[in-house]
């Protein structure tokens, strides 16, 4: 039994990539408010339970941008300015929430996106017959679960081709936790801001039918023009929620279906299940929000696994909380046919992830190509020789390693 004295050194880990971290049936079960500490040294409190993760997802006592205060704790270690209180998060903070959703999300409808999932199927064939040009084995990684998410969201806002690389750099950056200083990522933030008013100046110069020109000229119903400084910032949070972790969904998703080859050949006959297959891999994955959502407790609140003080930091462990036996049947068992499933992975909530439909129709176009084209797909390794990168918000593969 882990000694509830001394805080957990956080984010936790697994014994393996594909494997949940062993503490969390025990947090759950005598712990489900665990003190914890974060790469900064910052101290703060872990939620594991469904029902409390929603909660604080949901009630506005647990503020997002309470997480800007003094007295908050920093997730990024070394003084390194994380993800959750960067100058983006600030900007967006002032644009104010409720009218930046209303302006994106008239871009991120499920509606629209199924439109563009023809365009992103015919992504993913031309990356396929690269890689079965290049021969078997391959790293998926690499060859498909990058560079589509990459190429989709550079489409989307209008960024040349021969700028992707620079974005994959900041991406990595501002994701990372522990492997960069604060004058790293300083500069980072600058680089990109001054990379993204520049392409700003191009579009209003050249409008196209991209997320950007839309934004800056107030087109397609959107409100006013957004000011430049919030497309910059809007910018930068389609970067590191259109691509990196769609990337990182992407490859585990493969991994995970390939792990018991079984789960692939079921859906290889029955394709009409790639849909719940997806919702279920975002369900069962304990990677691709292995970090987890940080709110700031604004008053006194009591959870249902417990009081929560004012002023404490709360990180809201979606991955654990998907695993919940409290609220879901054979929780440790990933079932390609699940439903419903209301799984936490995009968070919950008026902050939940506004690019989750984005995400859902890549993954789902993503593996309707690999099942039509390489039915006979499999892992080249052991899944137990998979390797997460270490350090980042989000934790996917290094490779992935494939046959056929």
């Amino acid at each position: 039994m882990t000694d509830r004295s001394v805080p957990l050194s956080y984010p936790l880990e697994g014994a393996g990539a594909l494997e949940p971290p062993p503490e969390w049936p025990e947090l759950r079960e005598t712990c489900p408010v665990a003190r914890v500490t974060l790469p900064s040294g910052d101290e703060a409190a872990l939620l594991t339970r469904y029902e409390d993760v929603r909660m604080a997802l949901s009630d506005p006592r647990f503020s997002r941008e309470g997480l800007a205060g003094p007295d908050a704790a920093r997730a990024a270690a070394d003084g390194a300015q994380d993800v959750f209180n960067s100058p983006m998060a600030r900007t967006l903070n002032a644009v104010g929430h409720a009218r930046w959703r209303r302006m994106i999300g008239k871009w991120f409808t499920a509606k629209r996106m199924t439109a563009l999932r023809p365009d992103m199927e015919a992504m993913a064939d031309r990356l396929v017959d690269r890689m079965v040009g290049n021969g078997s084995p391959a790293d998926l990684v690499t060859a498909l679960a990058f560079p589509l998410p990459v190429q989709v969201i550079c489409r989307m806002l209008g960024v040349p081709e021969a700028d992707r690389d620079l974005f994959k750099a900041w991406s990595d950056i501002f994701l990372n936790t522990t492997r960069h200083t604060g004058e790293e990522t300083a500069t980072a933030h600058r680089d990109f801001a001054r990379y993204m008013a520049g392409l700003v100046d191009g579009k209003r110069a050249e409008p196209g039918d991209d997320l950007i020109s839309l934004l800056l000229t107030g087109a397609d119903g959107t409100d006013d023009p957004m000011p430049e400084d919030a497309l910059v910032a809007t910018g930068q949070a389609l970067l590191l929620a259109g691509h990196e972790t769609t990337a990182g969904y992407i490859g585990l998703m493969v991994a995970h279906l390939l792990s018991d080859r079984r789960r692939w050949e079921r859906l290889a006959a029955d394709p009409g299940l790639v849909r719940q297959a997806v919702e279920e891999v975002l369900r069962f994955d304990p990677n691709g929000s292995s970090f987890g959502m940080m709110r700031y407790t604004e008053q006194d609140t009591d959870l249902p696994g417990g009081p929560m003080a004012a002023g404490t930091t709360v990180v809201c462990s979606l991955a654990a909380a998907n695993r919940d036996p409290s609220a879901w049947r054979d929780a440790d068992e990933l079932d390609i046919g699940r439903t419903p499933n209301p799984h936490l992975a995009f968070g919950a909530g008026p902050h939940s992830c506004l690019g989750q439909p984005l995400a859902r129709t890549e993954m789902q176009a993503a593996l309707t190509v690999l099942l039509r084209r390489l039915p006979t797909l499999d892992l080249a390794v052991g899944s137990d020789a998979l390797r997460s990168q270490s350090g980042l918000l989000t934790a996917p593969l290094r490779e992935l390693p494939v046959t056929w």
